[in-house]
């Protein structure tokens, strides 16, 4: 299969999406080599899940699969530019390359604005609108002295 017809399952099934009224108009897919590991749809709605985002059930379930945490390797296709959310859960799951169709102002247009997350990480954290607080910042490296130290973990 080509990109293009990649990204026209992602929107394919964003659209099935809406009118099976699943959740969002949103899909993406995971692709390795040739084969499609995982898709996904928005399911936001359905599961009252904030963050069951396309991109986000297509890593959860393209690790599921692969029975691993890094996707290095892949790619993914997504009927929309992934939001700020999205975007550092591909980062974190090490995804080599991101296709896309419509645009975060696309999204925008049809009531996802996802500008406002945008310009809140450009804010110092004092001047966010949720109020982010530190506490025990003594006690809250501690667990990170515990990792640095643990000889059997698991480097991600």
């Amino acid at each position: 299969m080509t990109d293009e017809m990649y990204i026209k399952e992602a929107i394919r099934i964003a659209e099935e999406n809406v009118i099976n009224v699943g959740g969002g108009p949103f899909g993406a897919l995971i692709v390795k080599g040739d084969m499609i590991i995982s898709e996904a749809v928005n399911t936001v709605t359905l599961t009252n899940d904030p963050t069951a985002h396309a991109e986000v059930n297509a890593i959860r379930a393209a690790c599921k699969a692969l029975n691993t945490f890094d996707l290095s390797g892949s790619v993914l296709y997504s009927s929309c530019e992934p939001c700020p959310m999205c975007l550092s859960a591909i980062y974190w799951a090490h995804i080599d390359k991101i296709y896309y169709a419509a645009s975060r102002y696309d999204a925008q247009d049809a009531g996802f604005d996802d500008s406002f997350i945008y310009e809140e990480l450009n804010l110092p954290i004092s001047e966010r609108h949720i109020k982010i607080i530190r506490l025990l910042s003594a006690d809250g490296r501690l667990p990170f002295d515990q990792w640095k130290k643990n000889i059997t973990k698991v480097p991600y």
